[in-house]
């Protein structure tokens, strides 16, 4: 029998069902969602944009002429050397992976909106550094400063969602954070409809620069939200993190019993989460708990990187040239379909999945593509013998454009919609930074080893490499029906102590069930201390 590990007593969450008002009805929470999706999302924004801007520099002919120093292939074209194209893609992981041991620090010391700031201004300097560089050396330098300050907001973007969501709507925004990544994809994919016929080196440098737009929007926005309650809470800083959350989960109203269990929640957790961590690197690995957490992070960056998707978002220009899409016309229309339609599945994924136990659709996810990238391997082998033969086959090249396409919604339901949903859920959040900082380590690497073997390896065995994805992928199904627990339909406080002695959810729970009773015995009308922090702390703004 798998071990799912077990939660406290869902008491908020029983409550939480108890609220049929629906968020966009309620005003100030509807304001922080529109600012958790200008900032937030846009650190996806982000990713996206740059998978796609590094994708779609390879349909221009300038690109290839000015870092590949004037080197031509077989078919007299502009082209990078493999090997080096290979590290160029792969830079912007190799950025990431030095900032992760600041990056977690940074976000516990000084909070998540100010990580965010960071991150944000090291981003603006690297895309006008990439923008103006005058020579390939240069190029990679600034995809590294792209990569580093990237880190700094997904690790506190995505905290930061998780941590201010209102608990019904909680998994949904971080499962759409992700899904943010395929507007930046979108809107790369679609500046290269306008610049890859760009007979200068404006064709690369033109969508490079662009590449700060994300970072302005964060910089502009991220101050406009209210800090995470629970770093506030961490920082003895409880009255601030109690008008927050009256403020933006109850409306203002400082009476709501389920706020008030929602403070001492978080106040006991954090308080135990505290007394058990000495908050360095070192806490992984001290406890069979941590180790855990640890193993399935490292298999879910692992997995978000391994999958095919680095193949398929990087390298599509070699790929539709194997499917017998040649032109730069075609190549570029069919990119920017193929954003618009991992979008649309993205987001659907995002809507729909959270409803659904995680393990479930992790398993399901996988098994899908796996199905896909069997399909496409096939399609591509016929594709390969034709070619041999000196014939050509239609139908093999659209068979495999459509597992192409087909491979989205497979990818989307698990790694895309799931993996922050996922990982905020698993890690308490004393450790929650290093713990998604630890997913990020395993996940870059996995990133920077994948583009630099891609683009080897198409070059060398063909279609032959989509087969070892296939047997990679099922690997994936078997480590997640073994290790993963589940985490469905309960708040962060609930699964903080997931894998530990139970009888710390107990204290957790008998701290809520104190602060209810309290508030019953009180008539649910509670002048004490939640409406003196909240009516001392009325006269300022708190975002």
């Amino acid at each position: 029998m798998v071990n799912v590990g077990h939660t406290a007593d869902p008491i908020v969450t029983r409550l939480v069902e108890e609220d049929k008002v629906p968020w966009y009805k309620k005003r100030n929470m509807r304001i922080m969602y529109v600012w958790l999706f200008l900032c937030c999302m846009g650190v996806e924004m982000t990713s996206g944009f740059d998978s796609q801007l590094i994708n779609t520099l390879q349909f221009a002919q300038p690109f290839h002429k000015y870092m590949g120093g004037g080197r031509k292939n077989a078919k007299d074209e502009y082209a990078v050397e493999p090997g080096l194209l290979g590290f160029v893609n792969s830079c912007y992981q190799l950025g990431s992976i030095f900032a992760i041991p600041i990056a977690p620090w940074f976000a516990e010391k000084y909070g998540r909106r100010w990580s965010i700031m960071l991150g944000s201004l090291i981003m603006v300097v690297g895309a006008l550094l990439q923008g103006f560089a005058q020579h390939v050396g240069m190029y990679i330098v600034a995809r590294m400063i792209l990569g580093m300050g990237i880190l700094f907001c997904i690790i506190s973007g995505s905290a930061l969602i998780g941590e201010l969501g209102y608990p019904k709507e909680r998994a949904v925004l971080t499962s759409m954070f992700n899904s943010s990544y395929f507007i930046g994809q979108i809107l790369a994919s679609a500046i290269a409809l306008g610049t890859t016929d760009i007979k200068s080196d404006w064709a690369w440098r033109l969508p490079s620069l662009l590449q700060i737009c994300p970072s302005l929007l964060q910089i502009c926005t991220v101050f406009l939200l209210p800090e995470s309650p629970r770093f506030l809470v961490s920082k003895d800083r409880e009255e601030e993190a109690a008008a927050i959350l009256v403020k933006y989960h109850a409306e203002g109203d400082p009476n709501s019993l389920m706020v008030q269990a929602e403070i001492a929640q978080i106040r006991e957790t954090i308080r135990v989460e505290m007394e058990l961590s000495k908050q360095s690197w070192l806490d992984l690995i001290r406890t069979a708990a941590m180790r855990r957490r640890v193993l399935i992070t490292a298999f879910i960056g692992l997995f978000t990187q391994l999958s095919g998707n680095t193949l398929l978002s990087y390298y599509s220009s070699v790929l539709f040239s194997m499917m017998g899409y040649t032109t730069t016309y075609a190549k570029t229309r069919i990119n920017l379909a193929n954003a618009c339609w991992s979008f649309l599945t993205a987001t659907t994924a995002a809507l729909i999945i959270t409803r659904f136990p995680r393990r479930r659709m992790f398993m399901t996810s996988a098994l899908l593509m796996c199905t896909v990238f069997i399909a496409m391997t096939v399609s591509l082998e016929r594709l390969q013998a034709a070619e041999d033969a000196g014939v050509k086959n239609k139908a093999a090249g659209i068979s495999a454009l459509f597992w192409y396409f087909a491979y989205s919604p497979t990818y989307n339901i698990g790694n895309n919609a799931l993996t922050y949903t996922y990982l905020i859920e698993i890690w308490p959040y004393a450790m929650r930074s290093r713990g998604i900082g630890t997913q990020q380590i395993f996940g870059k690497l996995a990133g920077f080893f994948s583009t630099n073997v891609n683009s080897i390896a198409l070059d060398a065995i063909k279609w032959r490499y989509l087969a070892i994805y296939c047997g990679w992928i099922f690997f994936e199904f078997c480590i997640v029906y073994t290790i993963y627990p589940e985490t469905y339909n309960r708040t962060l406080e609930e699964l903080a102590f997931l894998f530990e002695d139970n009888s710390l959810n107990e204290k957790t729970t008998a701290a809520v069930e104190k602060r209810i009773n309290l508030g019953e015995a009180e008539g649910n009308t509670t002048e004490g201390h939640v409406t003196d922090i909240y009516e001392a702390k009325q006269p300022k703004d708190l975002v």
